[in-house]
């Protein structure tokens, strides 16, 4: 995730895979509702929290460069809402500051018990943890949500950005998006930028951070790492 106006690497998102010994790599999309639904997601969710939280560590350790990782958060997590102290004591062992990580949500999730979900926001407000929502524009949640749940984050779904263009719908509505968002005093990432356009269209119309295959396909750890030392070194020279 890169700060348009810097194109510095300040974040990233962590992503899983599952490499299968003979179905090869199987989509998330295919597997992750199916640990929803087993009961197992709780626990892969923690899984996926530590090695982000490893990563974040060791860029500090190694490079001595900070970054923010964010981690997906499913509504099932979240109705368990079982792991919070648990991923709380495991930022603190680590030596790190809740800082350090974004929890990324769907608009879906703010439909559910609001005051169940306001109460786990506030558990990572005062961690110091972000909250970001992810695919804005796609789901029904109404504008009010934003404010109601102290959201740090929105970023505008890749549906929006692959049509931007020089005098296009998509882009007209992501300018909204985007000044609606710092009236609220929020910050806006753009998913899936590709092109050069995309990426000089959204940084004109003041969107804060972009991620997508213009920059970087997704890397294993130790070819993100390698990514984010010669970002670093590039922009010291």
């Amino acid at each position: 995730i890169v700060e348009l106006e810097t194109g510095a690497i300040t974040k990233a998102e962590a992503l899983i895979r599952w490499n299968h010994p003979t179905r090869g790599l199987v989509s998330p999309v295919d597997f992750i509702p199916l640990a929803e639904e087993a009961g197992l997601i709780v626990e892969i969710g923690y899984w996926v929290f530590q090695q982000a939280v490893t990563q974040v560590k060791q860029c500090k350790e190694l490079l001595n460069v900070d970054i923010t990782i964010s981690v997906n958060k499913s509504p099932v997590q979240f109705r368990a809402a079982t792991d919070h102290a648990e991923w709380l004591h495991y930022i603190d062992e680590q030596g790190l500051s809740g800082n350090s990580v974004i929890i990324e949500i769907t608009e879906g999730l703010l439909m559910d018990d609001h005051e169940n979900i306001i109460n786990q926001f506030n558990i990572f407000r005062d961690a110091g943890i972000e909250v970001a929502m992810d695919d804005f524009g796609t789901g029904y949640s109404s504008l009010s949500y934003l404010k109601k749940f102290d959201i740090d984050y929105l970023k505008i779904d890749r549906s929006f950005t692959q049509n931007v263009a020089k005098g296009s719908e998509d882009l007209v509505l992501s300018e909204a998006i985007i000044n609606m968002a710092h009236t609220l005093g929020l910050k806006v990432i753009a998913e899936g930028i590709e092109t050069e356009e995309q990426l000089k269209l959204l940084t004109e119309v003041g969107c804060d951070y972009g991620q997508g295959y213009y920059f970087s396909r997704p890397l294993p750890e130790k070819e993100f790492r390698t990514m984010l030392e010669k970002n670093a070194l590039l922009l010291l020279s």
